[in-house]
C-alpha cells in the first residue's frame, strides 16, 4: 500500500534516470526543507531564490550517490548552509543593505531573539526534513492538519482522496512514521539527553511538538 512505502529512493533513483516528473516531486517535497536552511542566514527572497538553484543543480549531480533516502535530508542541509555561507563570503558582502528595501525590511522584522531562534529553526527543518519523507497522503494530511482554521473531514477527503473513517487511523500512521523517521528519532533523543542533563531547563527542546 502506498501509505506503508517512502517514496523517497523510487523518485530519487528515477530521477537519476532522467524522469522529469520525479525530480519535480523531490522539489517539491525538499523545497521546504532547502529554504529554511537558507532563510537562516537572512538572506532576501532574492538571494535564498538564487542559493536554492544552485543547491539543486549541485543535487542533479549527486543524484546517483544519493539512493538511500535517509541521505537526502542530511546532504540538503549541508550543502544549503555551504552554499549560502559561500555566498555570503562572495558577493553579497559588497552590496550594502538598503533599510528601506521590502526584503531587507522583511528579513529584520523576522528575526527572533537568537538563541530561541536558532533552536525553533532547528526544530522546523527536523519536521520539514521527517514530512518529505512520508507517503504523499500521509505528507498531505498531515500539513492540511496544521492549516488554520483546520479544514473539516469532508474538505480533506476531497482534497486527500481519505475516507473520513480512514483519516484518525491515516494520522496516527503518519504520526508514527515522522517520530520514527532518522532525522525526527535523532532530534528527540539529543532532546531528551539534554534535557536528562539539565533537569532544570526549558521547553525549548520539547519532544512533544514533533508529535
Amino acid at each position: 500500500m502506498e501509505d506503508d512505502v517512502s517514496p523517497v529512493t523510487a523518485l530519487v533513483a528515477a530521477a537519476a534516470d532522467g524522469d522529469q516528473q520525479a525530480w519535480s516531486e523531490l522539489v517539491s517535497r525538499y523545497a521546504p526543507l532547502l529554504v529554511s536552511v537558507i532563510r537562516r542566514f537572512r538572506l532576501t527572497p532574492s538571494e535564498t531564490e538564487d542559493v536554492a538553484q544552485t543547491v539543486w543543480l549541485r543535487l542533479v549531480g549527486h543524484l546517483d550517490s544519493l539512493q538511500e533516502p535517509r541521505a537526502m535530508p542530511g546532504w540538503i542541509v549541508t550543502t544549503a548552509r555551504r552554499e549560502a555561507l559561500r555566498y555570503l563570503s562572495s558577493g553579497r558582502r559588497l552590496q550594502p543593505n538598503d533599510p528601506l528595501d521590502p526584503e531587507f525590511q522583511a528579513i529584520a522584522a523576522d528575526l527572533d531573539e537568537p538563541e530561541e531562534g536558532l533552536f525553533r529553526a532547528e526544530r522546523h527543518e527536523v519536521l520539514l526534513a521527517g514530512l518529505a519523507e512520508l507517503p504523499r497522503r500521509q505528507r498531505e494530511l498531515l500539513l492540511l492538519l496544521l492549516e488554520d482554521p483546520r479544514p473539516s473531514y469532508v474538505e480533506i477527503t476531497e482534497r486527500t482522496g481519505i475516507p473520513a473513517g480512514s483519516i484518525g487511523p491515516t494520522r496516527a500512521r503518519a504520526l508514527e512514521r515522522l517520530r520514527s523517521s532518522p532525522r525526527v528519532r535523532a532530534y528527540v533523543e539529543s532532546a531528551e539527553r539534554s534535557e536528562r542533563s539539565e533537569p532544570s531547563g526549558g521547553d525549548r527542546h520539547d519532544a512533544a511538538t514533533l508529535g
